[in-house]
């Protein structure tokens, strides 16, 4: 009987409640996590293992988007509750820390094991480690179809050329029957890449946006290009750009390691590639990179703290963390099994890595929330053709500072 106890009780804390287990529980440990399905089972699995091997500790998680993972835990901790753990992407801890709500890690492990990781897996803001990942990347890259892309493009000119002969109408019914790429519209992570690729960024070195940028019009132009261009479905969001893909309906997808395999157990024949050079300018897309992993609680107790962390290191393991990478594709967070023989020879694993290297850190400052918040309306109004890709910088940009300097007060 699995031991791993899913409550949904802990959505509904609200501020002065405590945490679904008892604050002075020694043997009753909570995660809080935004992990995908195949994630989870990985997850539940070295769980059970866990408790197996630590008789008399159970160990309970909760599973939430990542945008209401983020609030619930600062309403939770902010009251002196929440998880022992909480699983999410680097640039999480950035609000989280800033609030006092996470513990430097480098408190509580020792050194010698914070050495075992890759620095760019280490989620360090102003010189303290806030997480601990297992893995590192979470990186967009250029996916496609084997039966129907032999060698994929390497500019954005052969790629465009590429998508307008891929997209088909095969029964002549007047609908596209085959996409050309597919990938999800709806968020700006999927524009970053391009952004990056034009010669542009979020931010500066100091943390102030720079979203008024001639290389923010270019990109937001390009993917505007692409949807006029029909060779992606005009509303195309992560569920049915997963659906297209997975059904053949597509030769190319772009997206992250947390798909492929989902995209193999559907029988799809899948090769990776880094997303393509921008001709125009010669620059590789950038897609942000970050570590996945855990962040330890201010609240967890002393009576608990011990399991706690024996779990966190259960977990950041090398045998956890070649399980999640052999299972899921993810890159390793620990440099011990970056040199293991089946993460050196998977030519997923490769292509990952060699994208990997492409790309830029997502900056964990907590700056980086509003600055998702901006982009995300007025990329949807670009794609719908509502906005001038002209107008769309000036905007963000001037919303991106109001609303750090909100923060700040």
């Amino acid at each position: 009987m699995r031991r791993v106890l899913l409550s949904l009780a802990c959505v509904a804390l609200t501020l002065g409640q405590s945490s679904c287990a008892p604050r002075e529980d020694a043997s009753r440990i909570t995660l809080w996590e935004q992990m995908d399905p195949a994630q989870q089972r990985v997850l539940h699995l070295q769980l059970e293992r866990f408790m197996a091997e630590h008789p008399g500790i159970r160990v309970e998680t909760n599973h939430f988007k990542t945008e209401v993972l983020r609030t619930q835990y600062q309403t939770a901790a902010l009251a002196g509750s929440g998880p022992d753990l909480v699983y999410g992407p680097g640039d999480q801890i950035g609000p989280f820390s800033i609030m006092g709500l996470i513990v430097p890690l480098e408190t509580v492990i020792p050194p010698d094991t914070l050495a075992l990781f890759s620095p760019a897996s280490l989620a360090t803001l102003d010189g303290h480690v806030y997480a601990l990942a297992d893995q590192v990347g979470n990186h967009l890259t250029l996916v496609y179809n084997r039966k129907y892309v032999d060698h994929p493009a390497l500019d954005t000119d052969a790629w465009l050329a590429q998508l307008d002969s891929l997209t088909v109408d095969v029964d002549g019914d007047g609908k596209t029957d085959r996409y050309g790429v597919v990938m999800n519209l709806s968020e700006p992570f999927w524009l970053i890449p391009w952004l990056g690729g034009f010669g542009g960024w979020v931010m500066d070195e100091s943390g102030a946006p720079t979203l008024d940028s001639e290389a923010m019009t270019k990109a937001m132009g390009f993917m505007r290009k692409l949807v006029r261009r029909k060779v992606i479905p005009k509303s195309c969001d992560y569920p049915l750009a997963d659906t297209l893909f997975k059904q053949g309906k597509a030769a190319y997808a772009i997206n992250g390691p947390w798909s492929w395999q989902s995209y193999r157990d559907a029988g799809i024949d899948i090769g990776l590639a880094c997303i393509p050079r921008v001709s125009e300018t010669g620059l590789w897309p950038t897609p942000m990179t970050s570590p996945l992993g855990y962040s330890l609680n201010v609240n967890v107790p002393d009576v608990r703290k011990e399991a706690v962390l024996q779990l966190l290191a259960y977990l950041t393991a090398a045998p956890q963390i070649g399980e999640v990478s052999r299972e899921l594709g993810a890159l390793p967070s620990r440099e011990d099994v970056a040199q293991w023989p089946m993460i050196v020879d998977d030519p997923i694993l490769k292509a990952s890595w060699a994208q990997l290297e492409k790309g830029r850190p997502m900056p964990v400052v907590p700056q980086m929330r509003i600055i998702w918040d901006v982009i995300r309306p007025a990329y949807q109004e670009v794609l719908s053709g509502s906005m001038r890709a002209e107008e769309a910088g000036p905007w963000m940009q001037k919303e991106a500072l109001r609303k750090i300097e909100e923060m700040r007060q």
